[in-house]
């Protein structure tokens, strides 16, 4: 029994998805490749093959592959399916973008946001924003699983040494053309990978409010910022800041939820956070359920306050 895993990468380093999703495949129990497809990716493939539990790492190298083309990376994995009995993909935008492909092509079901491997063939993962946890099991003779990075211990990222096979690369399909891509810089950590997390709600009433209340105490607390969809939705801050069911789903050690009542979408993205810190003057809102601690108070006046007390 052999696991593939489809690194997330940016051609030079390894993305920190990858390290939990090889914790994923190891409870299959045999011998886990990861393939890093780009373009200029030596650089990656050599950091896979330092993962601890990798037995052998897949590099292909091609202009086609640089972009990260669902189409184009499919036909990569589909070149070497034939020699695994699962597929593994974080659950990450590109994760997302291209397994259906892959299940698809195969005529497989795909198993998605896996929480837990029971068996070989049996998984759980969430339904209902969370609130229900199903077991699946599958038949197919393949499994095409994305999975929920947050539920599973990342794996060391060095103290292994696979032995690296360069593959020759698919050419490009010719089916969808890169057209570009804006790409917002910030010396703040990756969302998905922060340790402290700041969101802010939809109460901060605007951009300007969002930006003088919540950039100074992520800034004291060294964190990277977060939102709730409402204030996405509003304009209050970009996109790639949403957390919870239709954003990115984060299970930090710290995370600070400032002027967010806690709808159940929200929590579907954040209520993994080791500790959870919640600050709304509503003292019925529903993120009081699921915070370790709470704070009931106008948080125009309780996070500059706390930014003050952290000096």
């Amino acid at each position: 029994m052999t696991a593939l895993i489809i690194a997330e990468h940016d051609n030079a380093t390894i993305k920190p998805a990858t390290l939990n999703t090889v914790a994923a495949a190891a409870k299959f129990g045999g011998d886990i490749h990861v393939l890093v497809a780009g373009s200029g990716c030596t650089a990656a493939g050599a950091a896979a093959a330092q993962i601890a539990g990798v037995a052998k790492v897949l590099v292909a190298d091609s202009a086609a592959l640089g972009d990260q083309l669902a189409e184009n990376v499919a036909a990569q994995v589909l070149a070497v399916a034939g020699n695994y009995d699962q597929i593994l993909f974080p659950a990450t935008a590109n994760g997302k973008n291209v397994a259906p492909r892959v299940a698809a092509k195969l005529d497989v079901a795909q198993i998605s946001d896996i929480l837990s491997v029971e068996s070989a063939d049996t998984f759980t993962r969430p339904i209902y924003a969370g609130n229900v946890i199903a077991t699946v099991k599958s038949s197919d003779a393949k499994k095409v699983i994305t999975v929920r990075t947050t539920a599973f211990d990342a794996v060391a990222a060095t103290g292994g040494s696979a032995a690296v096979e360069n593959l020759t690369a698919v050419a490009a399909g010719g089916s969808s053309t890169f057209v570009g891509r804006e790409v917002v810089k910030s010396d703040r950590p990756e969302l998905t990978a922060a340790k402290i997390i700041v969101s802010g709600g939809r109460a901060l009433g605007s951009a300007e409010k969002f930006t003088e209340v919540i950039t100074p105490l992520a800034d004291k607390l060294g964190a990277a910022m977060g939102a709730s969809r409402a204030a996405v939705d509003a304009g209050y801050a970009p996109n790639d800041w949403q957390v919870g069911q239709t954003g990115k789903i984060v299970a930090p050690q710290l995370y600070v939820a400032a002027g967010i009542s806690g709808a159940i979408q929200h929590l579907a993205g954040m209520k993994d956070s080791k500790v959870i810190v919640a600050i709304n003057k509503d003292p019925e809102a529903p993120i009081f359920q699921v915070a370790d601690y709470g704070l009931v108070a106008d948080l125009f006046e309780a996070v500059p306050e706390l930014v003050k007390e952290l000096g």
